[in-house]
């Protein structure tokens, strides 16, 4: 008969075969897992933006001139034709003590030039006079044939002579009293004197279009040249929104392509592509390696109550719409991996690790649409790692 000895020899037995079984029985892989679940799917390209008016017009000096203060800050309106400010001529210089006595030299020789000019006048006055009289006396004796023809041919010819010389004294007495004039002008429009009185000429400075003032690159009276930026105007109702990708991301957007503004401090916008710009430019990332980027240029189509905070040089998150689907079965893409020359993932079914054939579709770097191989609510696991193999003991990670 089976003793009550043999029986606890036999519990013993059990339970230290039990012990070892376990001792040696390989521990669980502790895995993150996630449900297979329905939903939408999303490729998208998102990068950083920022908004810029659509028309800005930037104003510049037309000439070299004395720039009058700029009565505008930026956000005025301003409309088409209102005067902004107004170019007056460059202020004279100050004499120094050198060129004050040049000047007033110049001066003194241009008034002596005046009167010995006014002096030659006299004389030359005073020959025409006497060859008129010459002249008159001779026409009377011509008349009473006591002078032969040719003398009074000659009285002609002397009376002519002398009104000549006389208009070219006059002329040289005009010509001397505008050298005294402009040899006083230094002195008359020198900056130390007081010249308010004088007339000066302004050139105005007109908004071209309806709008406000962007930036104001000058807003103090000053002398300014030609081409020097002044201010800039344009309509901030009128944005854009300009996105810089990367030119390996540019060739994948058209034009048309819907676009998702998020993070900008409301509700999410909608835009439309409107352009890719064919030229690239290379910037440093954060990381200092150079990339090559290429400027995407969106219009906002929401309505413009949705987005009325928005103004210029505001930054946004752009999303770039590549594909959208709807009621497809997502995993996360750190799931897949690959297995003979496809791709797989492992299933947990029964506290152990399948491996499951699967087709996937579109990824999106984040989830992968699964078009076979995977049903709704079948947990699966994440970041599988080299230890994981089929049929391998695995407990879910609290």
């Amino acid at each position: 008969m089976f003793s009550r000895r043999s029986f606890i020899f036999s519990l013993l037995a059990i339970a230290v075969g039990f012990a070892l079984f376990s001792g040696l029985r390989p521990a669980p892989v502790l895995v993150d897992t996630e449900q297979v679940k329905t939903g939408v799917f999303r490729a998208t390209i998102d990068e950083e933006g920022v908004t810029r008016v659509k028309d800005r017009y930037r104003i510049s000096a037309p000439v070299s001139g004395y720039l009058r203060r700029v009565d505008l800050d930026v956000g005025d309106r301003v409309i088409k034709n209102q005067l902004l400010t107004e170019l007056e001529p460059l202020r004279s210089d100050v004499l120094d003590p050198r060129r004050r006595a040049e000047a007033e030299a110049r001066v003194s020789a241009a008034r002596a030039a005046l009167q010995s000019a006014e002096e030659k006048t006299a004389a030359a006055k005073a020959d025409a006079e006497l060859a008129d009289e010459e002249l008159a006396r001779k026409e009377q004796l011509r008349s009473s044939r006591s002078i032969s023809e040719d003398e009074l041919t000659r009285a002609r010819k002397e009376q002519q002579r002398t009104a000549a010389v006389l208009r070219s004294a006059n002329f040289a007495v005009d010509v001397a009293r505008y050298e005294l004039e402009a040899s006083s002008t230094l002195l008359q429009y020198s900056a130390a004197q007081d010249s308010s009185t004088v007339l000066k000429e302004r050139v105005a400075i007109l908004s071209p279009v309806d709008g406000s003032v962007l930036k104001l690159y000058q807003e103090s009276e000053g002398v300014v040249q030609a081409g020097e930026p002044l201010l800039e105007v344009g309509n901030p109702t009128a944005l854009e929104v300009a996105v810089d990708v990367l030119s390996f991301d540019a060739v994948k957007i058209t034009p048309g392509m819907q676009v998702r503004f998020d993070r900008w401090g409301g509700e999410p916008l909608s835009g439309t592509v409107r352009l890719i710009e064919p030229v690239g430019f290379t910037r440093l990332s954060a990381l200092g390696v150079e990339e090559q980027r290429v400027w995407v240029i969106v219009d906002i189509t929401s309505p413009s109550s949705e987005w009325q905070r928005l103004g210029d040089g505001y930054r946004v998150e752009a999303s770039f719409m590549l594909a959208e689907q709807h009621a497809v079965l997502l995993v996360p893409d750190a799931a897949l991996f690959h297995h003979d020359n496809g791709w797989a993932v492992y299933r947990v079914k029964d506290h152990r690790a399948e491996r499951v054939r699967v087709m996937p579709g579109n990824r999106n770097g984040l989830q992968a649409v699964i078009l076979d191989g995977l049903e709704e609510g079948d947990e699966i696991i994440v970041h599988p790692g080299e230890t994981l193999k089929e049929g391998t003991s695995v407990k879910v990670r609290e």
